[in-house]
């Protein structure tokens, strides 16, 4: 009787695991938020985004939840990887002068050459459009913004530490400055900009962000 009542455990448990997923979660994300950067969160339908993933509704559900929870899932995607890249390079750079310049190119690369998705940048040109409107955006926008604020202002104290800056050179500030500059970049990409004349005045943007 025991064996019997352990086998039927078994198998009833077996059943509730259910089949192995087959698809890349982070291809499918990736593809989710290229369905919301084009057509808008209002705009993208279940079906336009269980087309653009490749998957069922049943496997979109399990896997993400509804299209509310699979929106969060892509902004916190893009945070993770792709809104950082920029920042990467402004953190590996050996001078405070190369980090802002890589900084902003990368932005700007990353702007106007993005294969596969519109131009531009995923939390300024689609999902700050829904902050007051989707619950949780807010939020991430937020932090975002202020994560972004901290590790770029964290590049110049060190700057400061070693007296390759000034001591009364305003961190915080030219922090926000660059991160402002960035989403201008990233407003006229936007627009249709190429990547050549968004480079142009490179060295006077590094030259204002340091000025003393």
């Amino acid at each position: 009787m025991l064996i019997e009542s352990s086998r039927t455990f078994i198998m009833n448990d077996t059943k509730k695991m259910g089949r192995p997923r087959t698809f890349d979660e982070q291809e499918a994300l990736l593809a989710a938020m290229n369905a919301f950067w084009a057509k808008g969160y209002d705009g993208t339908s279940m079906k336009d985004l269980t087309s653009a993933m490749g998957i069922s509704g049943p496997s979109l559900y399990s896997a993400f939840g509804d299209k509310r929870e699979l929106y969060l899932k892509t902004i916190d995607r893009y945070a993770d990887v792709d809104g950082c890249a920029p920042i990467v390079e402004y953190e590996s750079a050996d001078t405070i002068e190369e980090a802002i310049r890589r900084f902003l190119t990368v932005v700007v690369t990353h702007s106007t050459q993005q294969e596969g998705a519109p131009r531009g940048c995923f939390l300024a040109s689609c999902v700050a459009m829904t902050v007051g409107e989707v619950d949780g955006v807010a939020e991430r926008m937020e932090k975002a913004i202020r994560d972004t604020d901290a590790r770029l202002a964290k590049r110049f104290d060190e700057e400061k530490a070693k007296g390759n800056l000034s001591e009364n050179f305003p961190s915080e500030a030219r922090a926000r400055l660059l991160h402002d500059m960035r989403q201008g970049l990233v407003h006229r990409s936007r627009a249709g900009w190429s990547a050549e004349p968004l480079l142009e005045d490179l060295d006077d943007r590094v030259r204002m962000v340091l000025m003393d």
